[in-house]
This record gives structure tokens, sequence and C-alpha cells, in this order.
């Protein structure tokens, strides 16, 4: 894909899920509340604002829902943006 001047890989993990191994690459040491998408059931169910995951729970459970998984996830070298935040994103590119 190609924006602008900048090249994009993208991946629709909603079609094409990821493994445990790169959810572990793409959260790495950041925070896992970061990456938790507040509007699921699953998020709300559990009551993951009061008690958030360990960041091995949060992955169990995104291996077998990724829609616990933040969208989009732009990654730059070690740079990321999780979510639409417009400012973010323009920065990152």
């Amino acid at each position: 894909m190609h924006a602008g001047k900048v090249d994009l890989e993208e991946r629709d993990y909603g079609k094409s899920p990821l493994n445990e191994n790169e959810l572990r690459q793409i959260i790495g040491d950041d925070p896992i509340t970061d990456f938790l998408n507040t509007r699921t059931a699953l998020y709300r169910e559990r009551n993951m604002k009061a008690q958030p995951p360990s960041k091995d729970e949060a992955i169990t459970l995104m291996l077998r829902d990724q829609n616990l998984l933040w969208r989009p996830i732009l990654v730059k070298g070690r740079k990321k943006v999780v979510g639409s935040n417009e400012k973010e994103i323009k920065e990152l590119l």
C-alpha cells in the first residue's frame, strides 16, 4: 500500500489474526492497558478498567478475541501509535 511518500504494510487482524509471538512483539514493554479496546463487551464484562489483566492474561484473551486489541496499531521502527489519534499518526509517518 502506498500513501503519499510512505510505504505501508497493512494487515487486517480481524481477517488475519495475530499469533502470540506477534502480539508480544507489538506490545513489547508498553503497558497492556494501552492496547485494550475499551469498547468491547469483554472489556466491560471483566471490568478491565478497574482491574486490568496481566500482560499474559490479556494476550491470552486477545488470542481468543482479536477485538480486544485496540485498532489501528501503527509501527515504525521502535515507535508505535495505538488507536486513531490523527496527530500522533502524522508525527509517526
